[in-house]
C-alpha cells in the first residue's frame, strides 16, 4: 500500500467532517483531533468551503493527513489539489473521477458496495476502497463475503460506525480503517466542544489498539 494507505490504516479511524464555518472552526478542530491521537480528516463537500477548511486545517496542523469526501466532480478534485489536500473519497464508483484523480496523482477511495464495484476498482489497480453506507449496505458480514472473491482489497466502512461497533469492524483483517462522524457531530463542532472531540478520539484509538491485538 501507499504511504497514505499505511498512515490511515495505522490510525484506524477517519473523522468524516462537515464544517459549516471553516474559517472559525477548521484550525481548532484539527488541533482537537491531533490531541486525541487522530491526525487525519476527511472534509466533505456536503458543505461549502470544504477546500477552505482543508487549507486552514493543514496550515494549523501540518502533521495532519487531510483529504476531501463526498467528491462528485472533477472541479472539486482541482480545488482539493489547489489547497494541498492529500486524498479524495467518492460516495460511489465513478470511473471518470477515478481516472481524473489518478491522472492528477492524488489518492482516491471510491465507494464500492457490490461485486460490480469491486470489479471496476480492480481494473483501476486500486488497493483500498470505501464501503458506504456501511451498516445500511450489509455491514461487516457483506464486507467479509465480498473479500472472498476479492481478497486484494482493504476496505474503509463509513456510515453507521460508532464507538459501539468500531471494535467489531476494526478487528477484521480486511478493514483498513473506519470512517465516522460520531466524534465530529454538528453539535460538537458548532458548540466548540473540542475537549469532547479529543476524548472521543482517544476512546476510538484505544478501541482500535485493543481490537487489533488478536488480528
Amino acid at each position: 500500500m501507499s504511504k497514505i494507505h499505511d498512515t490511515i490504516s495505522q490510525i484506524g479511524v477517519v473523522p468524516v467532517i462537515k464544517l459549516n464555518h471553516p474559517e472559525r472552526d477548521a484550525a481548532a478542530l484539527g488541533k482537537a483531533l491531533c490531541a486525541g491521537g487522530v491526525p487525519v480528516a476527511e472534509i466533505t463537500f456536503r458543505a461549502e468551503g470544504a477546500d477552505t477548511a482543508i487549507k486552514l486545517m493543514k496550515e494549523a496542523c501540518p502533521e495532519m493527513l487531510v483529504g476531501a469526501g463526498t467528491v462528485t466532480t472533477t472541479e472539486q478534485i482541482d480545488k482539493v489539489l489547489e489547497v494541498g489536500g492529500e486524498f479524495i473519497v467518492t460516495p460511489g464508483f465513478d470511473a471518470e473521477l477515478v481516472e481524473y484523480a489518478q491522472k492528477k496523482g492524488i489518492e482516491v477511495f471510491p465507494g464500492c458496495t457490490t461485486a460490480t464495484d469491486y470489479h471496476q476498482a480492480l481494473k483501476y489497480g486500486l488497493k483500498v476502497t470505501k464501503f458506504f453506507p456501511a451498516e445500511q449496505s450489509g455491514g461487516l458480514a457483506k464486507i467479509k463475503a465480498l473479500s472472498a472473491p476479492f481478497p486484494m482489497f482493504k476496505v474503509m466502512p463509513t456510515g453507521g460506525v460508532s464507538l459501539k461497533n468500531l471494535a467489531d469492524y476494526i478487528s477484521s483483517p480486511v478493514i483498513a480503517a473506519c470512517g465516522g462522524s460520531y466524534m465530529v457531530t454538528a453539535d460538537l463542532i458548532d458548540n466548540n466542544k473540542w475537549d469532547e472531540i479529543t476524548d472521543l478520539c482517544r476512546q476510538s484509538v484505544e478501541i482500535v489498539k485493543e481490537a487489533r491485538k488478536d488480528r
